[in-house]
């Protein structure tokens, strides 16, 4: 497990990346920052094509919250910084309409240098109210996925989908949001969201951050709609595991696109290149 520095000049690198104006591989960089570049190096990349990145902090015992719904500090400091550095790589955060409402999450950058993603709720139903602060006109997209003709405030947008049983299918959702000119996407919240997106097999990666502590009860992170009855079956990533400092996060690979994320821009060796 390799400890990550993320300090100001691997911070625009990645920017830099983000923007296609730079690449990760090379420079001369210090263990720590390599493995800073190598974890958020494929978020920051666009010449691959489109990624959908999940992301879910939990607990030791695999729980994101108390039995009352407790999740504000399930992630511990460096946990939450590298949340927002995901944000800040990615063109838009889709979150499930319970996150929104019971959370009230802001989904902006606030814990490191970048552009707010996009925020974009899954609202079958229609029930996010128009105040809600996710909302609010700040400059930054916001987008409804909703099965409902329900009009809402100016400005934000809104993707009418068909619904099955009162859920949408991920895949349309995904290709709608491609078509709004959102090719970076993360899968941000809650568990059943994340679960639904990757049994449906349209996540590129997968992250699990893990914090250390215990609660004993209370709802968990991945829980699938319909389980691997056989361990022959189950989902086996390629997986790589980075120190956060307060956290540990689990870097999943789940289709050949997050391989080649990983994979060098350039030929030429890292050591020979200048900063």
């Amino acid at each position: 497990m390799q400890p990550i520095d993320v300090n100001s000049r691997v911070w625009d690198r990645l920017l830099a990346v983000r923007q296609g104006l730079s690449c990760t591989c090379c420079g001369r960089w210090s263990q720590n920052e390599n493995a800073a570049l190598a974890l958020y190096g494929p978020l920051a990349r666009r010449d691959l094509g489109p990624t959908t990145v999940a992301q879910i902090g939990q607990s030791l015992d695999g729980r994101i919250a108390t039995v009352t719904g407790d999740a504000r500090d399930v992630s511990g400091p460096d946990g939450l910084a590298h949340l927002h550095r995901m944000r800040a790589l990615v063109d838009g955060v889709v979150i499930g309409v319970r996150t929104a409402l019971h959370d009230n999450p802001r989904l902006t950058v606030r814990l490191c240098k970048g552009p707010n993603p996009a925020r974009i709720v899954i609202d079958p139903r229609g029930r996010l109210p128009d105040d809600a602060p996710l909302l609010r006109a700040d400059g930054t997209r916001r987008i409804i996925i909703q099965a409902v003709d329900r009009p809402r405030p100016a400005g934000v947008e809104v993707i009418c989908l068909n619904d099955r049983e009162s859920l949408l299918d991920p895949a349309q959702i995904i290709s709608a949001l491609r078509a709004k000119g959102l090719s970076t996407l993360m899968i941000e919240g809650g568990g059943i969201t994340i679960s639904r997106f990757l049994e449906a097999r349209r996540l590129t990666r997968l992250q699990v951050a893990v914090a250390p502590l215990l609660i004993g009860a209370g709802p968990q992170g991945l829980t699938m709609p319909s389980p691997t009855e056989k361990l022959s079956d189950a989902i086996r990533p390629q997986t790589r595991a980075f120190s956060l400092g307060s956290d540990v996060v689990f870097d999943c690979a789940l289709d050949d696109t997050a391989l080649a994320a990983g994979m060098p821009l350039h030929a030429r060796p890292a050591r020979l290149a200048r900063p």
